[in-house]
């Protein structure tokens, strides 16, 4: 490799990882904005968990970031090549466009490689992780999903508001001023609880909170119909009623974490492939185990192809970065945009197709288009 060829390759690169840890980025934000922001300045994690967890998402956007990345250096690269008169002074030496754009593609090769290593093995272990250690933080502070003068609507048939936690219980399960609404299935009020103290806790076999009440005064309404005010309204006036449980199910599930189909390996996926196909199908159930049999295909051919989108991107990026700045407007440059969103749209609408009509084979086609198209660009680059 020549001084011409380090300049290029420096260039693409350095320009391509910037564009990658931008897009990562972006693709991390809203799990880090949905998911851990929140509880870390409530305190339902810990300092050091959160960036343990954020870096645990950095795998699965490199895998979406990528290709990106790599039509955004390539195009970046040749574009300011382009317009400096790098490439002309080049061609008038006797060099072909394909010679100076072979850098940029073995680039775009070494990435597919990067790609395909982080699709099968390093986004699955780290998505699996993420998942295990957040579920597991979660439930090491449970205690913190009780919040101070907040209406709580999460709990299944259930409203609450804690006015203050006692500041001198050593656990924080200590709560004063409880109010409490029962709800019925249709979210109507039958049952209405305040309580001057009390105490709440988990029951991590359950995943329930068991809320203990002491000087309670309850109100009740029919159950049959708790919006009809002529009916009479039992009140009573109690040192402690029974404890009230409150299911946690919708914070954190059961606790345990299942494995996904993209958030396994390629061995995996190649094992869970076998186990369907050796399994005795059920009368009237051939759908649905084609189906499930497709979708082990299809997410094992979806990660190859995102692995290959890295090279097929690179490819298209290096003709029209070149045009680019020649014609001197965006015009190409949002035709590479309109690409790659238009990559992205297609393999989200073949994964739902019917089994019967191979998704699995039609996900090759916009690779096939791309690399089709880049290869035409090339060429006729090279003979302007």
């Amino acid at each position: 490799m020549n001084l011409l060829d380090r300049h290029i390759l420096k260039s693409v690169l350095v320009t391509a990882l910037a564009a990658v840890a931008l897009f990562a980025f972006l693709f991390m934000a809203e799990n880090i904005i949905r998911d851990l922001l929140a509880k870390l300045l409530t305190g339902q994690l810990p300092f050091l968990t959160f960036w343990r967890l954020v870096l645990l998402l950095v795998p699965f956007a490199l895998s979406y970031a990528l290709p990106l990345g790599m039509l955004t250096g390539a195009l970046l690269t040749l574009g300011r090549l382009s317009s400096d008169s790098e490439i002309t002074a080049m061609r008038a030496a006797g060099l072909s466009v394909p010679r100076i754009a072979r850098p940029a593609l073995l680039l775009g090769l070494l990435g597919a490689a990067l790609a395909l290593r982080i699709n099968f093995e390093s986004m699955p272990w780290a998505k699996l992780k993420y998942e295990t250690e957040f579920a597991a933080a979660v439930r090491a502070n449970p205690l913190s999903y009780i919040k101070q003068k907040t209406f709580i609507r999460e709990f299944p048939g259930y409203v609450v508001y804690i006015g203050s936690k006692d500041a001198g219980s050593k656990d924080g399960s200590a709560v004063r001023d409880i109010w409490i609404w029962q709800l019925d299935s249709e979210r109507r009020v039958f049952r209405f609880i305040r309580a001057e103290s009390g105490r709440v806790d988990y029951d991590e076999t359950a995943n329930e909170f068991i809320v203990t009440l002491s000087n309670a005064r309850e109100e009740e309404h029919d159950r049959r119909a708790p919006d009809d005010y002529t009916q009479s309204l039992r009140v009573s006036t109690l040192g402690e009623v029974d404890p009230v449980r409150l299911s946690l199910a919708r914070y954190f599930g059961s606790g345990t974490v299942r494995q996904k189909l993209p958030w396994m390996t390629y061995g995996e996926l190649r094992a869970e492939k076998a186990r369907l196909e050796r399994e005795p199908v059920k009368p009237g159930a051939e759908w649905q185990r084609g189906r499930e049999v497709m979708n082990v295909s299809l997410t094992i051919q979806d990660k190859i192809n995102w692995a290959l989108a890295v090279f097929s991107f690179t490819l298209v990026g290096v003709p029209l970065g070149i045009r680019v700045s020649r014609k001197e407007t965006s015009a190409n440059l949002a035709v590479a945009v309109l690409l790659a969103l238009a990559y992205y749209l297609f393999v989200v609408v073949i994964g739902w197709l019917n089994p019967w009509l191979r998704p699995d084979l039609l996900l090759w086609v916009p690779n096939i288009v791309l690399l089709s198209l880049g290869a035409w660009l090339l060429g006729r680059v090279d003979r302007a």
